[in-house]
């Protein structure tokens, strides 16, 4: 297992590093440059910004080099600790993430508790009642909760109730620790969302992998047994059903963290979802590359939480 683990640590460094060389190169290429809005900008506001020139704000900004030497540096000072300053704000990107990424820690970790509740148990039951109503009716809603875009249903969950009863979700943020209340009213929503659309997918997997354990020979003998049907779902077949549903886990989390970007923007939600899109809009390539680099930490750190969770579930499973 210690083998194992350190290889897979290892493994994550150069993985992280490719991330960070296709987010820098990639943003860049995107037409238009945080120079060219700078310069816009300050030529509307001020009477000084026609003398502002390009070449000028790049020298300032450190963007007058080619793109290699300005990946170098960068890297440079990430392994110091330090990934850079906002192009527009001159603030530290380390800051910047570090008071928006809370919120989206929270949004994801809420919906992937409500994805969890919702699908695990109706998964379980279509297995156990298969082609009965109830599963038909499990099914249905799977299906139904994979269609729908995040975003179609983050708006109609705003624009219905505020039409129809005069009410729309909390719209400024509270931070959790000033008001717990306050925060899980604004945060229920979205993380439900979230969690809904996320759920289809578990559920459908926890059915299958059910009925497949469910058809094994030591199942058959454990009902043979006379052991009663809690006891045979829930201690016998469950668990051994669990492998494939945590890989879909694993695999849903980029997911949950790509969703949170669309809802924050809808619910006004102060997490690094929404600093990326408005980074990107911007150009802002410090914030850009260093979220990109810390959601992708996140996503590696998790898949390797749960590569080491089918240890648990399946004694059988050995690292070496």
């Amino acid at each position: 297992m210690t083998g194992y683990l350190i290889r897979r640590l290892l493994l994550i460094i150069p993985t992280l590093l490719l991330v960070t060389i296709i987010v820098f190169c990639t943003i860049r290429f995107i037409p238009g440059t945080a120079i060219d809005q700078m310069v816009s900008q300050m030529r509307e506001s001020t009477t000084l910004g026609m003398e502002v020139t390009v070449e000028n704000l790049e020298r300032a900004l450190g963007l007058d080099v080619p793109i290699h030497v300005q990946y170098g540096r960068w890297l440079g000072d990430l392994f110091q600790g330090d990934l850079g300053n906002s192009l527009w704000r001159g603030t530290p990107v380390v800051s910047e993430i570090a008071s928006r990424l809370p919120v989206t820690i929270e949004l994801a970790v809420l919906s992937l508790i409500i994805s969890l509740i919702l699908s695990i148990p109706i998964g379980i039951y279509s297995a156990v009642r298969q082609d009965t109503i109830g599963d038909y009716v499990g099914r249905t809603i799977a299906i139904l909760f994979i269609s729908v875009p995040s975003f179609w249903l983050g708006t109609m969950a705003i624009t219905y109730p505020s039409v129809w009863w005069g009410w729309m979700p909390p719209l400024e943020y509270t931070p959790l620790f000033d008001n717990p209340g306050a925060n899980l009213l604004q945060m229920i929503l979205p993380a439900v969302i979230l969690g809904m659309l996320t759920s289809g997918t578990t559920m459908r997997m926890t059915r299958t992998m059910m009925l497949e354990v469910m058809r094994n020979d030591y199942i058959r003998t454990a009902w043979a047994k006379g052991l009663t049907e809690r006891i045979v779902v829930f201690r016998h077949a469950l668990k051994n059903a669990m492998i494939p549903v945590i890989s879909i886990i694993g695999l849903l989390i980029p997911v949950l963290i790509g969703g949170t970007v669309i809802l924050e923007e809808i619910f006004s939600l102060p997490g690094i979802g929404r600093l990326m899109l408005d980074s990107l809009s911007k150009r802002d390539y410090p914030i850009v590359s260093g979220i990109s680099l810390v959601v992708a930490g996140f996503v590696l750190f998790a898949n390797l939480f749960v590569d080491l969770s089918y240890a648990w579930l399946d004694p059988r499973v050995q690292y070496k």
